[in-house]
């Protein structure tokens, strides 16, 4: 075998890690780290996190990647790519320094400027305007926010960058966006794919000067500079892509390819992907963005707020008995409750789970959804609890995939990577929930870091032929077949679920009205 001659590295800054991969063209990893991040919480609906703590982590990662795989590779990295969670807001100033912590997407202190200005808008030509349904997740809520309520910082503000485009920002020294977080942001005409004219007006901010232009996912943004190639051990003059959010990352990532297939990279939240070949209205719960991969022009981008996190809420908040069981035992909490959710039968005895801890996004896209039990009663068993967490978070993804089908696209596998990939009893699930396949792909080839070491490298040639390179690098581990009983049980119960929070849904907008007003 001859000497390789070409590496990459991608970098994602999710929500609850920081992941980074050194890999060679050839779809071998020379080097990978990661590092946790950690949630702040200010405030009731508050979620933040600290820009300069993102920084250090990501040094940190840097440094350990390129020292382990030696200065004879660093020097043969053609490109970095960086995706993160996204929509985000940090202000920067005039030097590019966090004026405060990052509001991330998970945060709802800003949903009444968000009624605000769709009531001064108008709901139809808001979604009109930004491609999607209105939403506390996105930005010109949160932007309106700020301005009311810390004008001292804003009046310092500069730019308002997603977490990639900070990180670009410290390694080139450039303030860029790219195109596709941009068009999650809510800011953005997609009619002309510039910054919002009529939304900038009525939250008085001109967005121009404050949103960089938007720039194609893999253009060349700038390349490290000498300081932060001291600071991370990187080589000075290595090309920097505008990059992306961990969805479109994620996407490339599960190697999706061809119509028919869905992705799901399953981590804090959950990030759903179905191809498409023909655009949707702009008024539907789910809609497509473009998509760069050969034969697939759109792609349905759904993100569901809570899943992981929902799974790691319960352990910590509800499963004492549990985690006390599996340290007894020397076993992994992950690895026991799978285990115990099989000695529930499909249903968990009845027990609905809605895993809607910090609202929901898609398809339900309102900030006073609430987590909810349903269906407890005497008889339950622990066991019947566990399992109706993993249903739940699985009948949201049903919820997703119906909404997509049902909006004109296809869908007959399943694709997963991240976390969630690695839960056999989750998987097994979610493909009885959906009645089709699930694709678990190899951990080391199906991270968000992995797409964006395509996106870099089909950009600087390395991977010309980029459907090519994803079919020879990423593998599937292991199919996961529907379990006929639990196909049978789930067909039941999905429409439970869907109408029991149809039917609650305005209860939850009230009580979510009245706690505002006790809060006051």
């Amino acid at each position: 075998m001859g000497r390789v001659e070409n590496y990459l590295l991608g970098m994602d800054c999710g929500t609850t890690n920081i992941k980074a991969v050194i890999m060679a063209e050839d779809g071998t990893v020379a080097a990978e780290a990661a590092r946790p991040s950690r949630f702040l919480n200010p405030g009731p609906d508050m979620q933040e996190q600290d820009a300069k703590e993102w920084w250090a982590n990501m040094v940190e990662i840097f440094r350990q990647i390129t020292e382990q795989a030696g200065e004879d590779v660093v020097k043969r990295i053609r490109g970095i790519s960086i995706s993160s969670h996204t929509v985000t807001l940090l202000p920067v100033d005039v030097q590019g320094r966090p004026l405060r912590n990052a509001i991330t997407y998970q945060d709802g202190r800003s949903a009444n400027e968000l009624h605000y200005i769709v009531d001064k808008i108008g709901f139809e030509r808001f979604v009109q305007i930004v491609g999607g349904q209105p939403s506390v997740a996105f930005m010109p809520n949160k932007i309106l926010w700020f301005k009311k309520n810390e004008p001292e910082l804003f009046s310092k503000t500069k730019a308002f960058l997603q977490a990639s485009s900070f990180i670009n920002y410290k390694l080139t020294g450039n303030m860029t966006t790219d195109i596709d977080q941009a068009s999650r942001t809510q800011c953005l005409d997609i009619s002309t794919m510039e910054w919002s004219k009529e939304i900038g007006d009525v939250i008085g901010v001109n967005l121009d000067d404050y949103l960089p232009k938007p720039r194609l996912v893999d253009e060349i943004i700038g390349f490290v500079t000498d300081e932060a190639a001291k600071e991370t051990g990187l080589i000075a003059g290595i090309p920097v892509v505008a990059g992306c959010s961990d969805a479109m990352a994620a996407m490339y990532a599960t190697g999706m390819s061809r119509l028919g297939e869905a992705g799901e990279s399953s981590g804090t939240t959950s990030l759903v992907f179905v191809g498409s070949d023909i655009k949707s209205a702009p008024d539907l719960p789910v809609v497509t963005k473009p998509c760069a991969i050969s034969g697939m022009p759109w792609v349905y981008d759904a993100p569901i707020q809570t899943s992981g996190a929902a799974l790691k809420w319960f352990i910590e908040t509800m499963a004492a008995e549990e985690r006390q069981y599996a340290k007894e035992h020397d076993k992994n909490i992950y690895t026991y409750l799978n285990e115990l959710a099989l000695e529930s039968k499909p249903g968990a005895g009845g027990v609905f789970f809605f895993p809607y801890l910090l609202g929901e996004r898609a398809p339900l896209w309102n900030e006073y959804a609430r987590g909810m039990f349903i269906g407890m009663g005497m008889e339950m068993k622990r066991a019947d609890l566990v399992r109706s967490v993993f249903e739940g978070t699985a009948y949201a993804l049903r919820h997703v995939i119906e909404t997509v089908k049902e909006s004109g696209a296809k869908a007959k596998v399943l694709r997963i990577c991240g976390g969630g990939a690695k839960s056999r009893t989750w998987s097994q699930i979610k493909a009885s929930m959906l009645k089709m396949p699930v694709y678990l792909l190899d951990e080391k080839s199906g991270d968000v870091p992995v797409g964006d070491v395509f996106i870099v490298g089909n950009k600087v040639g390395v991977f010309p032929n980029l459907t090519k390179a994803v079919e020879q690098i990423v593998k599937v581990n292991e199919i996961i077949q529907p379990v006929d009983e639990w196909v049978q049980a789930y067909d039941k119960l999905y429409p439970y679920y869907v109408e029991m929070y149809q039917h609650l849904d305005g209860d939850l907008r009230r009580l979510k009205n009245m706690l505002d007003c006790m809060g006051k």
